[in-house]
């Protein structure tokens, strides 16, 4: 039995992989701000009496931390961790007021990547040294985070950081037997992306792309975009000369500011 832990579980893709690992008979920890979206999700999925929920903010590290050393406790260790957690809002550095918000976007999206993974890896070296070759850790990126998108400067900075990070440490942690997995979703049909205005290609079913970000877990690949068609358009933007790039993206919908809405 796969014991799961997973960030920003309340909805969206978080609420999908828990749904897809709860059908392959795993035991989760859920974590999300919102206890009642918890406990409804966590009614709806096989073997409810398994899994453990943790409502809390993953900006506070020390509730994150509590959480994380309660489920180790009560599954004898962790074998998948999901950093799923990501807010987006539009952001234009000229507007002062802006500045909370990429705050607040860089502590969700980053800082808290870091603070759920860290509570876990001297147990997952500690299971690897004891011949376990399951320990993933996953962080969840973007392909927003490939090249800068205009109005999305604090998203955009922060995925791009999630990667790298990841990266980082998929190299610190080869020797350990710890796979680090980066998930690059693209335009995912969650209520997220619900909220935009503007055309999303390649827009993907969520529960299609639990699927397939599960297989990529279960096969410790380092980096994966999904679907696979954004996958070959992040490849182009990455080929792109910047004064192309520039030109191409200059004119691209903007996701509304708050204090816009």
């Amino acid at each position: 039995m796969k014991r799961v832990f997973i960030t920003g579980a309340s909805s969206g893709i978080g609420a999908a992989l828990a749904q897809r690992y709860a059908e392959q008979g795993a035991m989760l920890g859920l974590v999300a701000r919102r206890q009642p979206l918890l406990e409804e999700l966590r009614a709806r999925l096989p073997h409810p009496e398994r899994h453990r929920i943790y409502a809390l903010d993953v900006t506070d590290h020390a509730a994150l931390a509590a959480a994380a050393q309660d489920f180790i406790a009560a599954a004898g260790g962790a074998d998948v961790v999901i950093a799923n957690a990501g807010i987006s809002q539009g952001t234009l550095t000229e507007y002062a007021e802006d500045l909370a918000a990429f705050e607040r976007i860089l502590a969700t999206n980053v800082s808290a990547t870091v603070a759920t993974f860290g509570p876990f890896i001297a147990a997952m070296k500690a299971q690897s040294q004891a011949g376990s070759r399951a320990c993933r850790l996953v962080g969840i990126g973007s392909v927003a985070g490939i090249r800068g998108l205009p109005g999305a400067e604090a998203y955009s900075a922060s995925k791009a950081a999630v990667i790298s990070y990841c990266e980082s440490l998929r190299v610190e942690l080869r020797a350990s037997g710890i796979k680090v997995v980066t998930i690059a979703p693209g335009y995912i049909d969650t209520p997220m992306t619900q909220v935009n205005s503007y055309p999303m290609p390649f827009l993907m079913a969520v529960e299609r792309f639990a699927a397939q970000a599960v297989a990529a877990i279960d096969a410790g690949v380092s980096y994966r975009v999904i679907p696979w068609q954004m996958g070959v358009v992040a490849k182009l933007l990455r080929m792109l000369p910047n004064p192309l790039y520039d030109f191409a993206f200059s004119k691209a919908p903007h996701k509304k500011r708050q204090a816009q809405a």
